[in-house]
């Protein structure tokens, strides 16, 4: 559906996401041309798909990786776009 100019108001997802991404990650960084501003997108949208917590998912991943953690096992973290994005997870049984 075409949605009429300077009216961001009519796709709010989008309008979050693209509020998501420039406060949690391009504000942070200066991209040093198209392809490091391409491979960081893609790097942000791995870590919101598969490792952000979402609120109005009560604080649940979107596409979860596994759950099959012990509860005593060591935390480890991974860092995405050079330690901008910090994901800390339970090592797997």
């Amino acid at each position: 559906m075409k949605l009429p100019a300077a009216s961001p108001d009519l796709n709010s997802y989008a309008e979050r996401f693209v509020l998501s991404i420039k406060s949690e990650c391009l504000n942070r960084m200066i991209p040093l041309g198209e392809n490091h501003l391409r491979r960081t997108i893609t790097e942000y949208i791995a870590h919101y798909h598969f490792e952000r917590n979402h609120q109005g998912l009560d604080n649940e991943l979107i596409s979860p990786l596994r759950n099959d953690f012990e509860p005593n096992s060591k935390v480890k973290c991974r860092s995405r776009v050079g330690g901008i994005l910090n994901c800390y997870y339970r090592q797997a049984a």
